[in-house]
């Protein structure tokens, strides 16, 4: 089933994935339960009101991993994943940002902060890449520091 961003995507040229195209109609179904016509409890919901929920899907997540319970971890990892999309989804309709600017973000966070996969750089050893990544995050840090003082 395309949905109308899938068609947009393929106007332009562009191919995706069946799991890209899974995650661009569950955007949309989550666009849906916030329209109008959609969910009253979707579209009461807040970044505030939605903290409770981020906090009890996680524990539920946890507890599925501890008990090695895969069928319940992919459950709890699909709730996880509606809370975050739902948040992205209220932050753009605010005009923040929208969950193509997340992925961009934390795409873009993971090339950098792995250097020794995406870079000519060698780690050699796990103590090493822990050292290097805790290095990249405190410049990162300092870097939105001063770009907030600006």
């Amino acid at each position: 089933m395309e949905t109308a961003l899938c068609q947009i995507f393929f106007s332009m040229g562009y191919t995706m994935t069946d799991t890209g195209k899974k995650f661009v109609h569950f955007v949309d179904i989550v666009k849906a339960l916030r329209s109008e016509q959609g969910c009253p409890w979707d579209r009461e919901q807040s970044a505030l009101s939605l903290k409770r929920y981020l906090w009890e899907e996680t524990h539920e997540l946890l507890e599925a991993i501890d008990a090695g319970d895969h069928h319940e971890v992919k459950e709890e990892l699909g709730d996880l994943l509606y809370v975050i999309v739902l948040l992205s989804q209220i932050h753009s309709e605010e005009d923040f940002f929208a969950i193509g600017d997340v992925i961009e973000a934390i795409s873009a966070k993971m090339v950098r902060r792995h250097p020794h996969v995406f870079k000519d750089e060698t780690i050699g050893s796990t103590a090493e890449l822990r050292q290097k990544w805790l290095e990249i995050k405190k410049r990162e840090k300092a870097d939105r520091a001063k770009a907030k003082k600006n």
